[in-house]
C-alpha cells in the first residue's frame, strides 16, 4: 500500500489562517487540511476559528502528534493533504514517528524573546536550529516561502 498523499508539509506558527486555508490549498488542490497540533486538537473554539478560513469543500482534521503518527497511515488514497505544523520540532517528532515527510515549507515563525530573526517571518531560537539541523541530516529538504507564487529560500542557508 501507498503512504499518505501528503502535498506539502508547512510551519506556521498561526496554524491555519487565510493564506494556508485558501491560497496554499487553492493551489496544491489539497482536500484534506490537518493540523497536527497537541493544543489547537483540544480547543474547539480555536478549531472552530480555523475552519472559518479554509476553502468550502475542504475537510479538516485536529489531531495531536501522536494521533496524527497513528493515524496518517489510514489515510484514503483520495485524500489529499496539507498538514501543518507549528514548530520544527513537531515536524521532527512526526517523522521520528514515521509520518513520510522529505520537505516541509516555512512559512512564520514570530519573533519573541530569545528568537534572532532569519528571515522577514522567521525566527528561531536554540532550539529551532538544533530541530531544523537534524531534519537537514535525515535528508528534509526545509524552505522559507510564504506564498506559493514566491520563490523559496532554504533554512539551512540562513542558520
Amino acid at each position: 500500500m501507498a503512504g499518505p498523499n501528503i502535498l506539502l508539509t508547512r510551519i506556521d506558527n498561526r496554524l491555519v489562517h487565510g493564506q494556508v486555508g485558501v491560497t496554499w490549498v487553492g493551489s496544491l488542490g489539497a482536500n484534506l487540511l490537518l493540523v497536527a497540533n497537541d493544543a489547537a486538537a483540544a480547543d474547539p473554539i480555536q478549531q472552530n476559528l480555523m475552519d472559518m478560513v479554509v476553502a468550502e469543500g475542504v475537510q479538516t482534521r485536529y489531531f495531536t502528534l501522536q494521533k496524527t503518527i497513528d493515524v496518517i497511515h489510514n489515510a484514503a488514497s483520495h485524500q489529499k493533504i496539507l498538514l501543518v505544523c507549528k514548530t520544527p520540532q513537531d515536524v521532527l517528532t512526526l517523522i521520528k514517528g514515521g509520518v513520510p515527510v522529505s520537505a516541509v515549507n516555512v512559512g512564520n515563525m514570530h519573533f519573541a524573546e530569545g528568537k534572532r530573526q532569519i528571515h522577514k517571518t522567521v525566527s528561531v531560537d536554540a532550539a529551532d536550529v538544533e530541530a531544523f539541523r537534524e531534519l537537514a541530516a535525515r535528508h528534509v529538504i526545509c524552505e522559507i516561502r510564504r506564498v506559493p507564487d514566491e520563490s523559496g529560500e532554504l533554512v539551512s542557508k540562513l542558520l
